[in-house]
């Protein structure tokens, strides 16, 4: 069901709005570990600053999705600057496009709900063990079990998933080690009253990887995948714990009528640590070098930062009550629910350092001493928020639903600065509205419009203007204050429609979203004059995105492509005026195949392909890095023992099979242009047994 979309029991086929499903066979035939691998089954989404061992980003129709604000877990929302384990979701919903009607405030691109694993009906006994190259193992287990007693022997319900993983991946100086532990329970009170309960803890610790960048003004030959310019001998991993907990009640009421009460509190623990290459010094004439603020030197050297931020915690609560039901006024049916919740955030950073530790080279052979005083300033935030939702699917009969909904929110938010400086607060008040006309056509097919308003909002970065002087002089005039929320607005018109044997989908829209930036306070550059982060104008990606599924006999086929035209409009900024944002391609296709032969029950072969066009490595899109092709092949092959009854299921999987070295994303992230490149072809086995 759609909970992502924020209509209730209505299956995505039927739903107004543009989204995908991606379920837990398909994650693990995959062999997807993080958020980040999810990228691989939409053309939509695609990847943004994607390294090995810190946070997963990505992009939904060409804009990043916030971390902050976009992610939901069964429905409520959560946290996601932190590692997110996969092993106890069943699936995740992505909703790609305006969610303002589902969030207070969020990114344009879209919103993803992770919904957790939850009591089967029929008891699950399942272990599963994975090898990937070079050295990496997971071992995790899947238990569920139903029992009670007296009138009713199933009325209570546990499901246990518990993991543990030793990260060895091809990447050197990249070693680490993961577990998560996960319980879910539901007690079925009476044939109307459902109480739900669910915990989940997880630990992960592994140094991160940090980008390349373009050297002077030329993008470089991609260099080999497997090394990482985290290798000093000083450099420590990331380290996320990240607890949360669920309670959820639903109550029938009357006949078509329901309500339901969830409550979720999550606390975060984050270790940020690494050795950070950022800009250069070019030590060579004229007459006292080039400093090059975001990018590394034409000769291959950078400057290299020890960054330490350590005990960042991130607390937040939600309660969420809404009513569900349906009603008939005249010849008119409704489907509507109202819903209130009340978000509590709270965010507390220690001292930082930043400091300059010496140069360092893109072949990784330099050794720099560490610089660890905590010598900048951090930010303590708060939020409190208050939100009221209103959803109506009103049927006007001969197939024609009107669908229209609003979401209010008094939304208060205040900035600390660590060091004692003046903080910031601000109130704010709004509605965002959703609005859809959808028509039947066929059995099964559904021709929909739709118009919504999103609102985001952004803090100015404690970032210094240049980190070898101490103390640091900040970047930003503003550093540290909360910005004004801003109001995003999209249009979109789509198709889709099944069979038994076919599945399609197509949407064209238009988003606009106001675009925050760094506003010179005087001539000259941003990296080397002090800015004000403010409203510095507005990015459009316009948009044709389409999917087809098909199975007919021994073979299912998969296929989805998206072209987006994506500008930026800044009247006061002729550089990037009218410019691509950058690490956004204008393409991107998926294809899947599946065979299942005849001849031998219970294998089935899997292949894949995913290409993206050219990426813009800067905002005045003067350098670009070429698109890139990749594909990966899988086999699965289940078997039944005879005498145990235990069902085997034998897994293999080699991704980037032709070994493609190319870049993969050029994000422009922390005011630097990075490049990441193509993981190395890598094969993984794995082994699941169900009793």
């Amino acid at each position: 069901m759609a909970t992502v979309g924020g209509w209730g029991d209505v299956p995505l086929s039927q739903a107004p709005l543009a989204a995908t499903t991606i379920d837990a066979a398909q994650i693990r035939d995959a062999g997807a570990r993080r958020l980040a691998d999810l990228t691989r089954f939409d053309p939509a989404v695609t990847s943004a600053y994607d390294t090995e061992g810190y946070i997963d980003y990505f992009t939904v129709r060409g804009f990043v999705v916030d971390n902050r604000f976009n992610f939901r877990r069964d429905g409520l929302p959560i946290n996601a600057e932190t590692s997110i384990p996969l092993e106890n979701k069943a699936r995740v919903d992505i909703l790609k496009g305006l969610s303002g009607l589902q969030a207070g405030t969020s990114a344009p691109g879209g919103l993803v709900d992770l919904v957790v694993k939850r009591p089967l009906d029929a008891p699950l006994r399942s272990a599963f063990v994975e090898w990937r190259q070079r050295g990496s193992v997971l071992g995790s287990v899947d238990l569920s079990q139903r029992f009670g007693s007296g009138a009713d022997p199933q009325a209570f319900g546990l499901r246990l998933n518990a993991g543990a993983e030793r990260l060895d991946p091809l990447v050197h100086d990249a070693k680490g080690h993961r577990r998560v532990l996960a319980l879910a329970g539901d007690w079925r009170a009476s044939t109307r009253t459902l109480v739900e309960a669910e915990f989940e803890t997880s630990h992960r610790t592994q140094p991160s990887v940090p980008g390349f960048s373009l050297l002077g003004n030329s993008v470089p030959a991609v260099p080999d995948a497997r090394l990482s310019l985290n290798n000093q001998p000083w450099s420590q991993p990331v380290v996320f714990d990240a607890t949360t907990a669920s309670l959820r009640l639903t109550q029938q009421l009357a006949e078509g009528w329901r309500v339901v009460g969830q409550a979720l509190q999550q606390r975060l623990r984050t270790d940020d640590r690494i050795a950070f290459p950022f800009g250069c010094t070019d030590p060579n004439p004229p007459p006292n070098g080039t400093y090059y603020p975001d990018r590394y030197c034409p000769d291959g050297s950078f400057d290299l930062y020890d960054f330490r931020s350590d005990s960042e915690r991130r607390r937040s609560r939600t309660v969420d009550v809404s009513l569900h039901g349906s009603a008939t006024t005249g010849p008119f049916a409704h489907a509507f629910s109202v819903g209130v919740q009340r978000t509590l955030v709270r965010h507390r950073f220690q001292d930082q350092a930043f400091n300059y530790a010496g140069p360092g080279r893109i072949d990784g052979t330099l050794v720099t001493p560490p610089a660890p005083l905590l010598t900048t300033a951090s930010t303590d935030r708060d939020e409190r928020s208050s939100e009221v939702a209103l959803r109506d699917a009103i049927d006007l009969g001969r197939g024609t639903t009107l669908s229209l909904g609003a979401r209010h929110t008094n939304l208060a938010r205040s900035a600390t600065p660590t060091d004692g400086a003046a903080g910031t607060a601000f109130t704010q008040t709004f509605t965002t509205p959703f609005a859809s006309i959808g028509q039947s056509v066929g059995r099964g097919q559904l021709v929909y419009a739709s118009w919504g308003r999103g609102v985001e909002s952004d803090v100015a970065p404690r970032v210094p203007l240049d980190p070898t002087v101490v103390p640091p002089t900040p970047r930003y005039l503003n550093a540290g204050q909360a910005l004004p929320a801003a109001e995003s607005r999209q249009i979109e018109v789509g198709v889709k429609g099944g069979s038994e044997r076919a599945e399609w989908s197509a949407a064209a829209f238009d988003i606009r979203r106001p675009l925050f930036g760094d506003i010179a306070s005087s001539a000259g550059s941003c990296s080397v004059v002090p800015c004000t982060r403010g409203l510095a104008g507005s990015q459009r990606h316009r948009g044709v995105e389409g999917s087809l599924a098909w199975r007919g006999g021994e073979w299912d086929l998969r296929a989805g492509a998206q072209w987006l035209r994506a500008r930026v409009d800044t009247p006061n900024d002729p550089v990037r005026d009218g410019k691509r944002p950058t690490n956004v391609p204008a393409t991107t296709v998926r294809l899947q195949a599946g065979w299942q032969p005849a001849a031998l029950a219970g294998l089935r072969m899997h292949a894949s392909g995913s290409h993206e066009s050219a990426r813009e490595v800067l905002p005045d899109n003067s350098a670009r890095i070429p698109g890139v092709t990749r594909f990966d092949l899988g086999a699965r092959y289940e078997t039944r023992a005879s005498g145990s009854g235990t069902t085997w299921t034998l897994r293999a999987g080699i991704d980037n099979v032709f070994d493609k070295r190319a870049w993969r994303e050029a994000p422009y992230q922390f005011g630097h242009a990075y490049l990441f490149p193509l993981e190395k072809r890598t094969l993984r086995v794995s082994l699941q047994a169900d009793l």
